[in-house]
C-alpha cells in the first residue's frame, strides 16, 4: 500500500456519493507498501479503507473482491467490499480503478510471539479451507514465468554471483513446480504487516491483491518466512513448529507437502528476492514509497539451501 494518486476531500466527497456510508468526516493517506494506492476513510456510518488500483485493471479486479466477499461471509476476518448503490463493488475514481472495504481491528506486529504465529497459521488454515468453495480461479501473477522475466530485469543490476545465484534457483524452481500437492486460493503476502493482531488474535488479513489460485504450501512457506524468520536469516524452530501446528490443525498437510515443504521454503524466498531487487533498481514514480531491502531475502534464500532439514512438525 502506498499513495501514488492523490485524492482530495472534494475528490473522495463526490465519490461517496455513490455510496451509502454517509458523510466523510476524515481522509489520510496509508504510506506503507507498494502496489496500490490507499487511504483510510472516516465516515458517519463508520471507517473504511479507500484503494486505487495502480497496476490491477478493472478486468482483474472482480476475482480479488469476490474472493473477499466470500471469505467474510465464511466467518474470515478480511476486507469485505462496500457495494455502492447499483450493487457494484468496483468503481472508479480520478482515473483508476477504486473500491473501498471494511476498516479492521487490531495492528500489525514486528516482532511476533509464538502465541501470535501459532494464531495465524490457524488462520491461513481456516482461509485456506473456506476457499475450498470458491469456485473463481486466478494463475498466479507471480509464478515461474514472472520469476524468469523479472530476474532478466533485474540481473544486470547484480554481481557476478549473485546473478548465478538467482539463474540457478530460477531454473531449479522452473523444473521442480511443487506439484501433487493440495492447491487452491492463497494470499501469497501474508506477511506482518497484512496481519491486524489484538493480542494473541487474529483481528484481520488484510491487502489480497496478490492473492490467486496455487499450492496451499507454498503459501503457508512465504507466512512462515517472515513470521518466524530469526535476525539471522534462519527459521526460529519454535516459532515455525507453532504455525504449522496450529495451521496442521485447521487443516492436515499431506505427506507430499512434508516431503516438498524444503523447495516450498527456497521458491517462496525466491519470489520476494526478485521482487524487491526489481522495486529497488526499477522503481516507478510515487508520492510516498518504502522499497524493501532486497538483502534480507537473498539471505533467507541461501540459508534455506544450506539447511538439509529445515524445521517441520
Amino acid at each position: 500500500m502506498a499513495v501514488f494518486t492523490s485524492v482530495s476531500e472534494a475528490d473522495i466527497a463526490a465519490w461517496l456519493a455513490n455510496y451509502s456510508l454517509g458523510e466523510l468526516l476524515e481522509l489520510q493517506g496509508i504510506p506503507a507498501g507498494i502496489e496500490n494506492t490507499n487511504y483510510f476513510v472516516t465516515t458517519g456510518n463508520g471507517r473504511f479503507v479507500l484503494t486505487l488500483f495502480e497496476k490491477l485493471t478493472a478486468d482483474d479486479l472482480p476475482f480479488y473482491l469476490n474472493l473477499m466477499s466470500h471469505l467474510a461471509r465464511h466467518g474470515i476476518p478480511c476486507p469485505a467490499p462496500v457495494a455502492d448503490r447499483h450493487n457494484r463493488f468496483l468503481g472508479e475514481l480520478n482515473g483508476k480503478p477504486a473500491c473501498i472495504v471494511s476498516r479492521l481491528s487490531g495492528k500489525s506486529v514486528t516482532q511476533p510471539t509464538v502465541a501470535q504465529c501459532a494464531a495465524v497459521g490457524a488462520m491461513l488454515g481456516q482461509m485456506h479451507s473456506a476457499g475450498q468453495s470458491f469456485g473463481d480461479v486466478m494463475l498466479n501473477p507471480r509464478g515461474s514465468a514472472w520469476r524468469f522475466e523479472a530476474s532478466q530485469q533485474v540481473k544486470k543490476f547484480l554481481s557476478a554471483q549473485d546473478a548465478a545465484l538467482l539463474e540457478s534457483e530460477v531454473e531449479l524452481h522452473a523444473k521442480n513446480t511443487l506439484s501433487d500437492i493440495p492447491r487452491g486460493v492463497i494470499h501469497a503476502d501474508l506477511f506482518r504487516d497484512n496481519v491486524l493482531m489484538e493480542d494473541e488474535r487474529v483481528g484481520g488479513l488484510i491487502d489480497f491483491y496478490f492473492a490467486c489460485t496455487g499450492n496451499l504450501l507454498y503459501d503457508v512457506a512465504i507466512t512462515a518466512n517472515d513470521w518466524c524468520m530469526g535476525a539471522d536469516g534462519k527459521l526460529d524452530a519454535e516459532r515455525a513448529r507453532a504455525m504449522l501446528r496450529a495451521y496442521h490443525s485447521a487443516r492436515p498437510f499431506t505427506a507430499k507437502e512434508a516431503e516438498v515443504w524444503p523447495l516450498a521454503l527456497r521458491v517462496a524466498a525466491l519470489r520476494f528476492w526478485i521482487s524487491r531487487l526489481y522495486d529497488l533498481h526499477l522503481p516507478r514514480d510515487a508520492e510516498m514509497v518504502k522499497p524493501h531491502d532486497p538483502e534480507q531475502f537473498k539471505r533467507i534464500l541461501q540459508n534455506h539451501i544450506a539447511t538439509a532439514r529445515p524445521v517441520w512438525l
